[in-house]
Formats: C-alpha cells, sequence, structure tokens
C-alpha cells in the first residue's frame, strides 16, 4: 500500500507502475482472503492497464485472469 501511494504521487493515476502495484496489492488481498478488497484492486488495475497498454498486452491479460481467480473464490465462500 505505501509504494503504492508513492508511485500515485510520482506517476499519477493512469500510469502502469500504478497499475503493478495495484495488481500486486491485489494478489496479497486476496491471499488473506479479502476477495472483495482485491477484486476492486484488479478492476482499477485492469482499467489502467487497458487504457494505457492495451487490452492485448500480457500484463493486462494478467490482470484479467486474476479477476478470474478472484471470482472463483468468491464463489467459494467470499469475503471470510
Amino acid at each position: 500500500e505505501e509504494s503504492l501511494q508513492i508511485k500515485l504521487k510520482i506517476f499519477g493515476d493512469n500510469h502502469p507502475d500504478v497499475a503493478a502495484s495495484l495488481h500486486n496489492v491485489g494478489i496479497v488481498l486476496d491471499m488473506s482472503g479479502k476477495h472483495l478488497e482485491a477484486l476492486s484492486k484488479f478492476e482499477e488495475a485492469l482499467r489502467i492497464r487497458t487504457s494505457s497498454l492495451g487490452p492485448g498486452h500480457q500484463e493486462t491479460q494478467r490482470t484479467q485472469h486474476s479477476i478470474g481467480i478472484v471470482r472463483n473464490n468468491l464463489g467459494r465462500g467470499g469475503e471470510e
């Protein structure tokens, strides 16, 4: 989270580095069982990556994959 805040101040909210930090925070949240919070971070990362890198970029697709994993996790019981 701290790294994310620093990158937001330096790059603004539409930079691929910000998306990378959001994606990483999403992974930690998902692994911690905070699936809804993770989904929110991944969705924001996807918005940034789609607009800055394009929908076919591997990092954009990686975030789409992570969203699928979180949605699957939500289907198994959601937030704990």
